[in-house]
């Protein structure tokens, strides 16, 4: 009984504690979404009155605009290389041995751990010297670069549900490689792809400090503007951007995470087949 008691008291205090680091992480974040709709300049609470006035600002001004629609655009660009490499990565080391498989997964996924500050530097100087630097190309291959780890991961995670006779049935029955693949491997995968799709997409139109490196003039970036506006002056204006990308990155923390459970649905399918 008294190991009953233990076991209760310890998950609640356990549940207590990750419910306090939540809040201690959300609450700054939320803290924003109101004083985005403040009628005022000042950002005070209170809130004097609520008003869409900085919102107005944000799709009004030819510098926001810009911003966002260069964010979209290289996010976009982004989202579609890195989900193809990231997957015919994956494919390909899954036909390695073991042995080669870590090590090639190690440089893979390298530039994760290399700090971003780091990374842009070396981009920086690397880029310069093939003049893309201050440009879209270098720009969007630079993000690609950071962006390829997270969609191997994704899609390896999802051949681990793929069972490997399917395909091989496919192709002693005449279906061509690609037919394979279509048929066969994508439907298992495609939840995986689509998952390294979205992060791949959510690290280019998050990143600040690689844009600051590599964007020029014409190709500021919607996370560097809002950067340059706490910089020089904090206006509601950026407040209102930062609302509206915690509701995207909350939609593709959704979309990530019913992605997710349509990958493990398919996977047990696929053991209760075998």
């Amino acid at each position: 009984m008294e190991d009953i008691v233990r076991y209760r008291i310890g998950g609640l205090l356990f549940r207590g504690f990750g419910l306090a680091v939540l809040l201690f992480l959300a609450l700054p974040i939320v803290a924003i979404i109101p004083l985005s709709f403040t009628s005022g300049v000042e950002l005070i609470y209170p809130v004097p009155s609520y008003s869409l006035r900085w919102y107005d600002d944000f799709f009004t001004r030819p510098e926001w605009l810009m911003s966002f629609r260069n964010s979209m655009i290289v996010g976009a660009a982004v989202t579609v290389l890195a989900t193809i490499v990231g997957t015919l990565g994956a494919l390909g080391l899954n036909r390695l041995s073991p042995a080669a498989q870590q090590v090639v997964s190690a440089l893979i996924i390298l530039p994760m751990a290399i700090p971003v500050v780091v990374a842009g530097v070396a981009f920086f100087y690397f880029y310069a010297r093939l003049g893309l630097a201050g440009s879209f190309t270098g720009l969007i291959l630079a993000h690609t670069t950071m962006a390829v780890p997270f969609v191997v991961i994704s899609v390896r995670a999802s051949l681990a549900g793929l069972n490997p006779d399917l395909a091989r049935a496919a192709a002693s029955l005449g279906a061509p490689p690609h037919r394979v693949f279509l048929r066969v491997v994508m439907p298992v995968i495609l939840p995986g792809v689509l998952t390294g799709g979205l992060f791949a997409f959510a690290v280019s139109f998050d990143d600040v400090v690689i844009a600051m490196y590599l964007s020029g003039p014409e190709q500021i970036t919607l996370p560097r503007q809002m950067f340059a506006g706490v910089r020089e002056n904090i206006s509601p204006t950026v407040l209102a951007a930062s609302t509206m990308m915690v509701a995207l990155s909350v939609v593709l923390m959704a979309a990530t995470n019913i992605l997710t459970k349509r990958a493990r649905s398919l996977q047990a399918a696929a053991h209760r087949t075998d």
